[in-house]
């Protein structure tokens, strides 16, 4: 496997902790990925990945690797996509699928730069939080978060972000701050209908880990209604810097229990697996990946 290649190979097995994963992600086999890593290390001298009871994590060494080798891989992206669309410009319709609030947020305010760059391109963007049959809807690109197991769809995961406990200031002052997962149990949780009456998360510190319910008086049926209780002062949620980056960074959403770990909310371009990837589609989960790898500041 060449340089690149094992570049490849190593930052899909960091994102998505998982040599199998990464393997079927890359559609090569699981020996030439552990191979190649091996290869790696080797060649530079330090060990960029240690196993746990967690599973794999990057080293120290690993973590920076990573990052060089992500800018490096990006560059080559675009200088074959350069290559291959050169003297052209991507025509007719392509149809994008998202959920209503990660839509809002994260793929409309980006479109203006992308369809400047491709002007003779239609765009059909179909926002909705029901998981819909993509094949069935005409859909080229689906944008979901979360696990994805349906054999009859392909993708990748392309972007990744932190999920935390989150409440406004006005809501932790009138009842409190939580200190323990376990004291999430005094609090109001807003929550999603489909999950149940109330959603488990497993917190993980070290080697503690603690698995608590959160409930609530109140659920709804989409991810922007829970964002909205929550900005409202309803209570508290587990959300993901995807719905709450920004609310974040100017202090009117406060995360709590910080130093606690939560599962992250991948990111996955998803296609209809067996169907030839048109360059339209191509092209747009290269420019979303591009825009979306690195956290928003």
């Amino acid at each position: 496997m060449d340089r690149l290649s094992a570049m490849q190979a190593l930052t899909r097995v960091i994102d998505t902790g998982s040599f199998s994963m990464a393997a079927r992600q890359l559609g090569i086999g699981q020996p030439a990925i552990s191979k190649a890593i091996a290869q790696l290390e080797a060649r530079l001298g330090v060990k960029l990945l240690v196993r746990s009871t967690r599973g794999l994590a990057p080293t120290d060494a690993g973590q920076r690797f990573h990052a060089l080798a992500m800018r490096a891989l990006e560059a080559a992206d675009e200088a074959e996509a350069a290559a291959r669309v050169a003297g052209t410009s991507l025509t007719g319709r392509l149809r994008i699928s998202t959920a209503v609030s990660f839509g809002r947020l994260h793929v409309v305010p980006r479109l203006p730069a992308f369809m400047a760059a491709h002007p003779e391109l239609e765009i059909d963007i179909v926002m909705d939080d029901r998981p819909i049959d993509i094949i069935e809807e005409g859909v080229d690109v689906a944008l979901r978060l979360g696990p994805q197991h349906d054999s009859g769809l392909t993708g990748r995961a392309i972007a990744s972000r932190q999920r935390w406990v989150v409440g406004t200031p006005a809501y932790f002052a009138r009842n409190g701050i939580p200190d323990h997962p376990r004291a999430l149990a005094a609090h109001q949780a807003i929550n999603l209908s489909e999950v149940g009456i109330g959603a488990a998360w497993t917190f993980t510190r070290l080697h503690e880990e603690q698995t608590v319910t959160l409930h609530g008086r109140l659920r709804v049926t989409a991810n922007e209604g829970v964002r909205e209780a929550v900005l409202a002062g309803l209570g508290l949620t587990v959300g993901a810097e995807w719905s709450f980056g920004l609310e974040l960074a100017d202090g009117s959403v406060r995360a709590v229990l910080t130093d606690w770990t939560l599962p992250a909310a991948p990111l996955w371009a998803i296609v209809p697996a067996g169907r030839q990837l048109s360059a339209r589609s191509r092209a747009f989960i290269a420019f979303i990946e591009r825009q979306l790898r690195a956290p928003e500041v």
